[in-house]
């Protein structure tokens, strides 16, 4: 069986590193809020290219806390509305909603799955205060067209990171194109802890500082709360994880787009939709997605040849039932996007042997 992703393998290549890591945190017996996070976060914004990062429990809550962040600071109040991709992961529009914003839907391109910048204008109302782009598996979600219509409308730009460590635009990376970004750290992720891990990175030094209160109980000073917060905030066994596996992202994701330039080149089943190639450094290939409108017949043909894969998404946030409300609303490029989305093995371990039986297994399908 080609694994979709192999987490053992993975840990495996510097497993001696994660060990020396787990043993000096046992060792300090500081456990939260020392100098792994500390290290991690000095890292990591140098990595970006921000002046702050900080460390939370995971990339909701990273999501979550930019802006309430915002709202704290005054730049957002209840009913305030932000422009988001209309095929994201839920928890994209969770944290919108979770704070009291109304999330305004905007579908993405059918060729590059990522937000239709040329639709963000036109959903701009009195209430709109901020973009929420999304990197979605791995591909870069902006231009410099996105970045003038919020700099014009006087709207914060804000990014989910959760799939696209080490994306670039123009030599800037994603987490420090807009004005905040939110970064996931879940063990699947091109950059992944032990557990549940997440980020945010900005140049707003007043931001920061709010947000790291807010993670911390609302505390700036113990036991003196200056806000309602919340417990959020990420272990130093995940920190110490974290700044291990930084050191060879870059070179992971030059895996993943050697494993990329492969698939792109030798998938040639007609029945089989594959999204437009971007130049490396525009696509960190979190996910390698395909598409084909016998969807499950696909995946049975693959499953049968031994090719795990996965379906990201099977229902777009406007159909769940948690959002009730929205269900009768059409969206039909991110309806045809999760209708026929597969993802087929895509990570730093998968061989060439098994690239070329995910490419024979793929090809080999028909109705």
């Amino acid at each position: 069986m080609v694994k979709l992703l192999d987490l053992q393998a993975i840990t495996l290549m510097h497993g001696e590193e994660y060990e020396a890591a787990a043993k000096r945190v046992i060792e300090s017996g500081w456990f939260l809020q020392g100098k792994e996070n500390q290290t991690f976060e000095k890292d990591y914004a140098q990595y970006i290219g921000t002046s702050h990062c900080v460390a939370v429990a995971n990339g909701l809550d990273a999501l979550k806390l930019i802006l309430r962040g915002y709202k704290e600071l005054g730049v957002m109040n209840d009913g305030d509305e932000i422009i988001v991709p209309a095929n994201t992961y839920i928890a994209t529009i969770l944290a919108i909603t979770d704070n009291r914003l109304v999330p305004v839907l905007v579908e993405p391109t059918w060729e590059n799955l990522e937000l239709d910048i040329d639709k963000v204008e036109a959903a701009i109302t009195h209430k709109t205060k901020g973009v929420m782009t999304v990197h979605l598996y791995g591909r870069i979600a902006f231009n410099d067209k996105l970045k003038k219509i919020c700099l014009t409308h006087g709207l914060k730009l804000m990014e989910d990171c959760a799939q696209s460590h080490g994306c670039t635009w123009n030599g800037i990376k994603t987490g420090a194109l807009g004005d905040a970004a939110a970064h996931s750290f879940y063990p699947g992720k091109n950059l992944g802890a032990f557990g549940d891990a997440g980020a945010v990175t900005t140049n707003d030094r007043e931001l920061a500082e709010t947000i790291r209160a807010l993670a911390n109980y609302g505390s700036q000073k113990k036991y003196v709360f200056k806000y309602v917060g919340i417990n959020s905030r990420m272990s130093e066994l995940d920190a110490a994880v974290l700044d291990v596996k930084l050191k060879y992202l870059d070179e992971d994701n030059q895996r993943r787009q050697k494993l990329a330039a492969f698939y792109y080149e030798h998938i040639s089943n007609p029945l089989i939709t594959l999204p437009s190639r971007l130049k490396d450094e525009n696509n960190v290939y979190h996910q390698f997605p395909i598409f084909c409108e016998y969807r499950d017949k696909l995946q049975e043909h693959l499953n049968t040849k031994g090719v795990q894969t996965l379906i990201h998404y099977p229902i777009p946030p406007h159909k769940q039932e948690c959002y009730k409300d929205w269900n009768d609303r059409k969206y039909p490029i991110t309806e045809k996007i999760h209708a026929q989305e597969l993802s087929i093995p895509m990570n730093q371990v998968v061989s060439e042997e098994d690239a070329s039986m995910v490419v024979d297994a793929i090809n080999t399908f028909c109705l």
